[in-house]
């Protein structure tokens, strides 16, 4: 005697139908993410900054609207940059962003490796 896992019967268990409608409010019910190519890229960046000793600490935050890759110079203070992940704004302006401290977009758009190109110049903290 097997078991077929309770199935039609037929011995077919590839034949799984999901409603479209289920599969939708899954994929809506779940965060923003960098996939893995574009967190290596943030990554590069990073190790290459903190070698330079201008950055010591991230944190990523995946929300249900967007993604933020946020950069520190220190753990206990606001972040120096924060790279954002936004899928709604993928058509109109880019997806990706890079925002410095005070809220000023530094660079925005569809490719996270031109959207990165702000950091191979040298940036500075300038103190007001």
């Amino acid at each position: 005697m097997t078991d077929d896992g309770g199935g039609t019967g037929d011995g077919d268990a590839s034949a799984i139908l999901i409603p479209l409608h289920e599969a939708r409010r899954e994929r809506l019910d779940q965060p923003v993410r960098f996939d893995r190519r574009e967190l290596d890229q943030i990554l590069r960046i990073y190790g290459r900054m903190v070698a330079a000793n201008e950055w010591r600490d991230y944190a990523i935050d995946h929300l249900t609207d967007r993604a933020v890759f946020s950069v520190f110079r220190r753990t206990s203070e606001v972040p120096l940059f924060q790279i954002v992940k936004d899928p709604k704004l993928a058509r109109k302006q880019g997806a990706f962003a890079v925002i410095a401290a005070g809220g000023r977009i530094l660079k925005r758009g569809q490719e996270l490796g031109r959207v990165l190109g702000v950091f191979d110049g040298k940036l500075k903290l300038v103190e007001a």
